[in-house]
């Protein structure tokens, strides 16, 4: 056997790494919560073309907003996470592990977060932030919302 196939048969049955952007379409959807009267909402395209784009707007009761683009698209590694909060300067975070419908993304050089986790619950998507320090964390879900 050639060495690339066998490279490509290790890359294909080695679990906990996504192969590509149709592994993460389950993120796709728009979503939905309220809690303590902010208003959240996240849309995610499916993939095409290479790329997953994504937006996040929070709209507190006093109105005031955040909104956050993102996008997933691949690089020579693999998926990779972008965040622009307030459409900023994006951020990357690689993939770091993928396992069904649970995904981490990874930047240890950033300030906060340094992971950033999407899992299904039901019919709920979850999403995790992280940084080094404990308690640094927060965390969402929510429903789909219907089309």
């Amino acid at each position: 056997m050639r060495p690339t196939a066998i490279l490509l048969l290790v890359l294909v049955a080695s679990p906990g790494v996504a192969s590509g952007l149709e592994d993460l379409a389950w993120i796709s959807g728009q979503w939905r919560s309220v809690i303590g009267g902010v208003v959240m909402e996240e849309s995610w395209l499916p993939p095409a073309g290479g790329i997953m784009l994504g937006m996040h707007r929070d709209v507190r009761p006093e109105g005031k907003p955040f909104f956050e683009f993102l996008r997933i698209e691949m690089d020579e590694s693999g998926p990779v996470y972008v965040a622009q909060p307030r459409g900023r300067e994006a951020t990357r975070f690689p993939l770091k592990k993928s396992d069904g419908q649970r995904v981490t993304f990874e930047n240890p050089e950033h300030d906060f977060p340094k992971r950033i986790i999407y899992w299904k619950e039901s019919d709920r998507l979850c999403a995790r932030v992280e940084g080094d320090e404990p308690g640094a964390a927060e965390q969402w879900c929510w429903e789909r919302v219907a089309d």
